[in-house]
This record gives C-alpha cells, structure tokens and sequence, in this order.
C-alpha cells in the first residue's frame, strides 16, 4: 500500500486518487444527464441547481488536485534506493544500482526493476505474474534538455514479474560532454488522465522524483 514514508510517484493514497477520479467521472456523467432531463422536462430549475452542483464539485476536485501539486517537493534519489510506482497498490520499485560513464559522454545505466513481495495481499497468488505499466525514461541534464536512451539491452521494462522477482535493464545514453547535474527520470508513460488524478507525478504542476547520477 501507499506511504508517506517511501520514495513514490504518488503523494497521495493511490486507491483514493484512482476511486476518487472514476468517482468525478461517474458524478459529471449522471450530472449532466440530470441537467439535461431537468432542461427537457421544463424544469429550469432543477437544471440550474444541478449544474451549481456540477461547478462545485468540480471546484472542490480541482483544488485538491492542486493543493497536493503544489505540496509535492522534488527528491534526488541516491545510488541503490527505490522509487515505487503506486497504480493502486505499490509492488514495483526501481533503482540505479550502476553507472558507467566514459569521456565522450556515452552513458549506461544499470536500472533494477523489483516486485516487493512485502506489498502484496496474503490472498493474492505467489505466482500471478504483474505487467509494468509502459515507462518513460529520460536523462535530465541542469538546463533541463532530457535525453532519451539510444539503446537498451537486459530485460525489457515491460517484463512481467512475480513477488521477489526482479530484473537488469541496461540503458544507454549519449550526451554532449557539457551535459552536467545529470537526473534520471523513470515515470509512468503520461496519458491525460494522469494528469488529472490527485497526487499523480503526471499531474498538473505535481514535482517529480528524480535518480542523482
């Protein structure tokens, strides 16, 4: 489960941000239909209360969306911790356990992809396998110019893993020899409703977690 207390993509209870946002969604559809039942019934009215309840609501959601964006804080991630990736639950965590850099700005990372198996249910099946959900990976240098790797070799990211179960994944980069305060940007693939669930890295404003290299 989510916790304050490990380094994640979510500021916020990933199971309350994913019921929250289908509940928004739910709420809006039944909402609107209401507005639009009431306005064909002849009952401006009616129409006009729901639709103040339409605004209020989204309101509400949308100042709980910023309020824990503007809360979230960046974090540099050392050499061997994890940053886990909370859907719902939080099973997969990653690190950068290796770092070989030559001269010419030729850069491989050694990236760790585990399954805590501490996270999981005890009715859940040792042996159901997890699927990642697609990853975006980016090197970040201190002008904030993000380099996509030109190669990888191991595992792919999208391997699916079993409790205890984890895995290499080689990542290279190549980069002008100027690139310096280089970070390591592991995220959840964005698509638009990250962008709108309380808590998520991908939401609007929301801070990122970085690994220092």
């Amino acid at each position: 489960m989510w916790s304050a207390h490990i380094a994640s993509n979510m500021n916020f209870p990933a199971a309350f941000a994913v019921l929250g946002f289908v509940a928004a969604c739910v709420g809006l559809f039944l909402a609107l239909s209401a507005v639009l039942i009431f306005w064909f019934a002849r009952k401006p009215r009616f129409a006009r209360i729901t639709a103040i309840a339409i605004g209020t609501g989204a309101v509400a959601y949308l100042a709980l969306l910023l309020t824990f964006s503007a809360v979230s804080h960046e974090a540099d991630l050392t050499r061997g911790q994890e940053k886990y990736f909370c859907e719902i639950d939080c099973h997969l965590a990653y690190s950068v356990v290796e770092v070989n850099h030559h001269p010419d700005g030729h850069y491989i990372i050694k990236l760790r992809t585990r399954f805590d198996e501490t996270t999981t249910s005890p009715n859940r099946p040792k042996d159901a396998p997890l699927t990642p959900s697609p990853r975006e990976v980016r090197l970040i240098d201190s002008t904030g110019h993000e380099y996509a790797p030109v190669a990888t070799a191991g595992t792919p990211l999208l391997t699916p893993l079993k409790p205890a179960d984890s895995y290499i994944t080689h990542l290279e980069f190549e980069l002008p020899q100027s690139a310096t305060g280089l970070r390591l940007l592991i995220n959840t693939a964005p698509l638009w409703p990250d962008r709108v669930v309380i808590g998520d890295e991908n939401s609007i404003l929301h801070k990122k977690t970085y690994f220092a290299l």
